[in-house]
């Protein structure tokens, strides 16, 4: 299970050499865009990681969120042993959820980061941006459940093309997609979303991994990025 854990040190910047940062005109492509960069704790610095990299246990993790419109936004994670956490917002952030375009926001918060732990598998954050509150109303968040029966099991696997010629073990099933139809997912995340999925659109900038979508949106999206761990 992924726990919040105090970061150790104050973030490296994403333009170090290495770890280049991520192109800034990807946000001028596209109506609505948002990309999603990954970060692990590497001694006392934050270094961009590929989306599909399979984690260790102990590893700290960390995500970059920004878009090119200004929304709002909902993230939870779903652990290896079933239990639900509310990542963003948070306590340590302030109850306020409202996102500003070109603006960089760190999840699960400016001084946390993720703690890998728990059962091999994939750790499954789901992602709920909108342009608009999902009611007319102050966002009101309820716990989510304590507990839930854990998810089938599905253990990392290393793409052998990427093992051999740089030495990573990288699962070409990780990173950020469509959540699948009739996937269950937490009842927080579900209101005000349509019966049928948005079309998002996935694809890849380096390690910055960048979701679109090919309309303007005039309602919620909701997308997952699966984390991968031993």
């Amino acid at each position: 299970m992924m726990r919040l854990a105090s970061a150790l040190c104050v973030a490296a910047l994403l333009g170090s050499a290495q770890t280049p940062a991520p192109q800034a005109r990807v946000m001028t492509q596209g109506a609505h865009r948002m990309e999603l960069v990954l970060e692990r704790l590497d001694r006392d610095t934050w270094r961009v990681i590929d989306p599909g990299l399979v984690l260790a246990q102990g590893d700290r993790v960390r995500f970059k969120f920004r878009t090119n419109f200004d929304g709002y936004l909902y993230v939870m994670n779903q652990s290896t042993s079933g239990n639900y956490e509310q990542l963003f917002p948070t306590d340590q952030a302030g109850k306020d959820n409202r996102i500003s375009a070109s603006k960089e926001y760190q999840v699960p918060a400016t001084s946390s980061a993720f703690r890998i732990s728990g059962p091999a598998g994939h750790e499954v954050v789901y992602w709920l941006v909108t342009p608009g509150r999902l009611t007319d109303a102050a966002p009101r968040y309820q716990p989510p459940p304590a507990k839930k029966t854990p998810p089938a099991a599905l253990i990392p696997r290393c793409d052998d093309t990427i093992l051999k010629s740089r030495g990573d073990c990288v699962d070409p099933t990780a990173g950020p997609k469509l959540v699948p139809r009739g996937e269950t997912m937490p009842q927080n995340l579900t209101l005000g979303l349509g019966r049928e999925p948005r079309d998002l659109l996935f694809m890849r900038q380096q390690n910055t991994a960048v979701i679109s979508s090919p309309v303007s949106l005039a309602g919620p999206v909701i997308y997952e990025y699966r984390l991968a761990h031993r």
